[in-house]
This record gives C-alpha cells, structure tokens and sequence, in this order.
C-alpha cells in the first residue's frame, strides 16, 4: 500500500510539475515530486524482499512483469536523480534523462493499472494499511527522503527542476511530439477581422522564460505584437493556432501579456524557434508557446475547457 501511495503521488506530482510554470506554486509540485521519488529509491531495498518471494512462485508471465516493473521504476527513479546531477543534455543516443524519465514513468504506471485490475480486492485499504507501526514508518520514510534530497548532489535549477541555459545559440529547437519544421513566408496572422501585417503594429520587447519540459529554461529578450494590440472583438478565450495544427487557448483577460513574437535576442525568428512568428506566453511553460502561429481566433468556451497537455 505504501508504495501505491508513493506511485500515485508521485505520478499526480510530476503530471503538475509539467502543467506549472510559476516558481512559487512549482516549487510545491516539484519539491512532492522529489521526495515521493526518492522515498521509492528508499523502498527498493525492503521491496525487494517482497519481489523475490512473488517470483518463486509457479507462473513465468508473473516473472517477467515483475523485472519489468522494477526496471521501469528504477530507470524512473534513476533518471530523475540524473537529470538533477547531470543536466538537461542527452545521455545517450541524443536522449535526454528528463525523456527516460517521463517514458519509464508512463510504463510503470500503466503496469500499475495492469496490476490493481488483475489481482483487485474489495477493499483497496485495510485497517492493517493505517495502523500506528505503518504511520511511523510512513513519516520516517518521508523524513528519510528529505533529508536524502538535501544531501545528494545536483546542478542549480528553476523551481520547475529546469536547467538554465544562458547562450541564447544553445537553446534547444524543440517541437511538439512529432511536428514538423515548416517554411512560412511572412509575418502575418489570420485574425476574426481579416488577416494582420505584424510589421505595421506597435512592436513591444518583453525578457521572459521559456520553461521547456524537457528540462532546460532560458531568460531571453523577445520583440513583437502584444495579442491585445491586435484589435480583436470581445470572447471568453484567445485561441492561437500553429501551421502544423496544434493550437493552445487562453483567457481573453492574458491577452495584454501574451506577445507574437518576430524576434529573439534582437535578430529574427530561425524557422527552428518559430518563424516568422511564435507566441510568448510569460508563467506558463514551453508547450504553451505555440510557434509558427498562423492565426488567432476568439472563442466562446472557457480556456480551461481543452486537454491539459495538446494531443495533437
């Protein structure tokens, strides 16, 4: 039961820890998500015994899923500690610990799902799962992993648990999943009342984070068109939509804070980074910049009212 409870949190933790960008309400997200992790890293001794016992009984199928899940949450578990110590860069073969991490992490959590399916009770907690041995345990372990946490080395990062990069030519072009990297010709945006030249709007300069997922932030300086100063006609949300499709909404009151932006550290967008146009989108992270953006469109449903996380 208590690694359950470690799963499960750790598992809700990290899915937030993606989902916020502001350091006060992250550095919560994140803070969980490392001593829930580390707390497993602690119960893989005692776990152990309990495994080895699992796997003498008859059934080769129970073997196998059984390695796999202690792979899985060890490469989970290890791929977080690395990225702390080692950085955002790849480890191998261009990948990076914070994609190990996020791919072990899926498999565990859907063999968990496997797991709690196949061998169900009627009742998920029992009195024995709360009794007083179990709770001192409990707060020893989480005690334990705090003070793990605080003594194992690693590299300064944002309270999202991103390394900075400083060098604006070392930022890395990332792209949703599987989109491509398109050729568009001009800066211009499709807007309710036709389409919009970004070069004959007032331009503003804003210094904002771009908090990538996959690890790394950069502070850099970005030039455009603030969304607001696009003359847009009243709605709940502001939809900006990208040429390869996907599209992030927004509540139409951010609209004086987001910017479509046409240059990087005082030079034009490269196609990698968005251009000719990308939004700005200050306290969220990266997946919510949406680049080579084609159009922005006002909706009547709620900005909330969309997939955490584009699944397209």
């Amino acid at each position: 039961m208590t690694i359950l409870i470690l799963l499960v949190t750790t598992t809700v933790s990290g899915v937030l820890a993606f989902a916020v960008g502001s350091p006060g309400p992250a550095r919560w997200t994140t803070g969980v998500h490392g001593v829930s992790g580390l707390a497993l890293l602690l119960l893989l001794p005692a776990k152990a015994r309990i495994a080895r016992r699992g796997l003498r009984r008859p059934g080769r199928s129970r073997k196998v899923i059984g390695w796999v899940f202690a792979a899985l949450v060890a490469a989970a578990v290890g791929s977080g500690v690395l990225h702390a110590v080692w950085g955002w860069g790849p480890v191998v073969a261009g990948v990076l610990p914070m994609q190990i991490h996020v791919g072990a992490a899926v498999g565990v959590l859907l063999l968990l799902v496997a797991h709690l399916v196949v061998h169900r009770r009627r009742r998920l907690l029992r009195r024995t799962d709360v009794d007083r041995r179990r709770a001192l345990l409990g707060s020893g372990l989480v005690a334990g992993s705090v003070l793990l946490g605080t003594v194992t080395p690693g590299r300064e990062r944002r309270a999202t648990g991103s390394h900075e990069i400083v060098d604006v030519a070392a930022m890395p072009v990332t792209q949703w999943l599987f989109d491509p990297v398109p050729r568009l010709p001009q800066a211009g945006v499709r807007t309710p009342a036709g389409d919009v030249d970004l070069a004959g709007l007032p331009q503003r300069t804003v210094r904002a984070v771009l908090d990538c997922t996959g690890g790394w932030y950069s502070e850099q300086e970005w030039r455009g068109v603030a969304v607001a100063d696009l003359g847009l006609p009243r709605g709940a949300s502001v939809e900006v939509v990208s040429a390869t499709g996907y599209r992030r909404r927004f509540p139409a009151a951010e609209a004086g804070s987001l910017l479509l932006a046409t240059h990087l550290a005082g030079r034009r967008l490269s196609a990698g980074h968005g251009a000719p146009v990308r939004l700005v989108a200050p306290g969220r992270r990266g997946f919510w910049w949406v680049k080579w953006v084609v159009s922005v469109e006002v909706v009547d449903e709620p900005w909330w009212w969309q997939p955490p996380f584009p699944l397209q």
